[in-house]
């Protein structure tokens, strides 16, 4: 399995979500500089603007006829300037916006492949769908408020340098101001970074709460909890409700002060030049090109601040992708080779042999799980895979040769036929054949369309007995070297089982197959049987040697009847 560097090797360590913005904007350098430059060309021609309805002003009261054609002409060139380059800023936004946060999903995607098994346990399902739900949106936000960010920063200095050049107090004032602007917004920053980050937090575990009740609403409905889990939704909902009007509160007040703040200062700046001009200090079309300039600067003062808050917003954002990006696996490949043969766990004693069908039985179901996560390299532990150790083989090559299918797999959404073939090579009859072996064939003949019956999420149109038999003909399509099956049979009936146990012995005649049950129908149908005691093995051989020799795998199997 690649590592996320060798996966995009533009990626370098990251360990911080400044670090990760960073990266983001490397990656589509020659994007952003162009969405900056023409944000900054777009910004610019605004500027401009005042300065040359000044002098036109300026124009009509001198009566220059040809002087006001000229900046009228000037004017019109701005202004389809200003609509081009408005077009071109807006294009490379949604452009930069797309690719931040859609390589995001890439590079999370990518990294929940990698861990596997290990991050169902590290985090929850509603912090993973947080990610691709809100959290890429805050950052694409990011990436695109550096363009008109970055645009109004230079808007504000051109219109600073106009200003100092024309009048020194006018320009002074406003050079002052800005930065006097972004010192009073500066202390919302912080509460409103950890409010954010509180508030994400109490989202992401609403979601996974809401996803635990839709995957069990059956099992709710069964035992009457369904009021309870209610209740305790609501309960969570309303403290993410509480969040996030704290985080609303210092968002109004940010948004507050986008308006207020540039309204003072566009205040001061007017009345100062309007006393320029009664004490003719300045003509008249000065004055309204003072006027319109401070009329202008509300847009890039607002960006600033606007550009601050979704900034403290990405950086929450990427905080969570970078939490998920800096785990590790908890198992690790090598780059080792083996041809198979004996796969031996050394700690229970468990050893499957080459081309039998082998079963595990164990007196508590915790310690047949183990062994099969050890044996599929899903937990480490001492296993050799012939003569090689497990751990030194690529974990990809593991997951090709070794298949552990449990009850914890799930059908996706899509079509029937893709759910069980998920390599696409698999024949009519392969298919049809791995359907007979699980006994899932009138499930297929009772759908409307077949095998090209598009399943819900998560197969929920069948029952527990029914998935089951399903992901049991989808594990016999893989034809894994090794397959590893965990209770099989543990949602279906008798009569289903004993069939499922005879066909299964069949399908996988010569290949080496492990079955994790204590069902006596399965058991019987085995070539070899391993008794597990508290995580080691106490007995072996066939599951009658096994009924009369060891009281124990007797009272483990048959639950103490006789």
């Amino acid at each position: 399995m690649r590592s996320l560097p060798e996966a995009d090797p533009g990626m370098p360590d990251i360990r911080s979500p400044l670090r990760y913005l960073w990266w983001n904007a490397l990656r589509q350098g020659p994007s952003l500089l162009a969405g900056i430059g023409f944000a900054t060309l777009w910004w610019m021609v605004q500027a401009l603007m005042p300065a040359v309805l000044g002098k036109g002003i300026e124009a009509v009261t001198a009566k220059d006829s040809q002087a006001l054609l000229l900046w009228a002409s000037i004017l019109f060139v701005l202004g389809l300037l200003q609509a081009f380059t408005g077009i071109m800023r807006h294009r490379m936004a949604v452009y930069n916006w797309l690719a931040a946060a859609y390589r995001t999903v890439q590079v999370t995607a990518r990294q929940a492949a990698r861990l596997g098994a290990t991050l169902p346990k590290r985090l929850s399902t509603g912090e993973v769908v947080s990610v691709g739900n809100s959290d890429i949106a805050h950052i694409g936000n990011s990436m695109d408020i550096l363009l008109r960010g970055t645009g109004s920063v230079v808007a504000i200095v051109t219109v600073t340098v106009i200003l100092i050049s024309t009048s020194l107090p006018l320009g002074l004032l406003v050079l002052f101001g800005v930065p006097l602007m972004a010192v009073v917004v500066g202390p919302l920053l912080k509460p409103l970074h950890r409010r954010q980050r509180t508030q994400r937090e109490l989202a992401g575990e609403l979601s996974t709460r809401a996803a635990d009740i839709v995957a069990g609403l059956r099992v709710l409905r069964g035992i009457g909890g369904e009021q309870v889990f209610t209740d305790r939704y609501r309960e969570e909902s309303q403290r993410v409700r509480h969040a996030g009007v704290g985080v609303a509160r210092v968002e109004s007040v940010l948004e507050g002060a986008q308006i207020v703040l540039p309204g003072v200062l566009i205040a001061i700046v007017t009345g100062v030049g309007a006393s320029f001009a009664v004490a003719d200090q300045i003509p008249t079309g000065q004055l309204v090109a003072f006027y319109l300039y401070a009329v202008f600067l509300i847009g890039p003062l607002r960006t600033l601040t606007e550009a601050a808050d979704k900034l403290t917003k990405g950086h929450v954002a990427a905080g969570r992708v970078i939490r998920i990006l800096s785990m590790e696996p908890e198992v690790g490949g090598g780059t080792g080779t083996s041809d198979g043969g004996v796969l031996r766990d050394s700690y229970s004693g468990v050893t499957v042999q080459p081309g039998a069908l082998t079963a595990v039985a164990a007196n508590t179901p915790e310690d047949a799980i183990a062994i099969a996560d050890r044996l599929g390299r899903y937990t480490g532990g001492d296993v050799t895979f012939g003569p090689a150790d497990l751990s030194t083989l690529p974990l990809s090559e593991v997951r090709s040769r070794i298949l552990v299918a449990d009850n914890g797999a799930r059908l996706f959404a899509g079509r029937l036929r893709d759910e069980l073939d998920v390599r696409g090579d698999a024949t009519d009859e392969q298919v049809t054949l791995a359907l007979e072996a699980a006994c899932a064939t009138d499930i297929v003949e009772a759908l409307p369309d077949g095998l090209s019956t598009v399943v819900n999420e998560a197969g929920r149109e069948f029952s527990g007995g029914q998935q089951q038999r399903l992901r049991l003909a989808r594990a016999l399509l893989a034809d894994p070297e090794v397959l590893i099956l965990v209770e099989p049979t543990s949602a279906v009936d008798a009569h289903s089982e004993a069939r499922i146990a005879e066909r299964l012995a069949k399908a996988r005649a010569g290949r080496t197959t492990l079955i994790c049950t204590t069902s006596p129908l399965v058991l019987d149908r085995t070539d070899h049987v391993i008794y597990v005691e508290d995580g080691r093995v106490l007995a072996e051989g066939t599951h009658r040697q096994l009924l009369d020799g060891s009281p124990q795998y007797a009272a483990a199997v048959t639950r103490g009847e006789d």
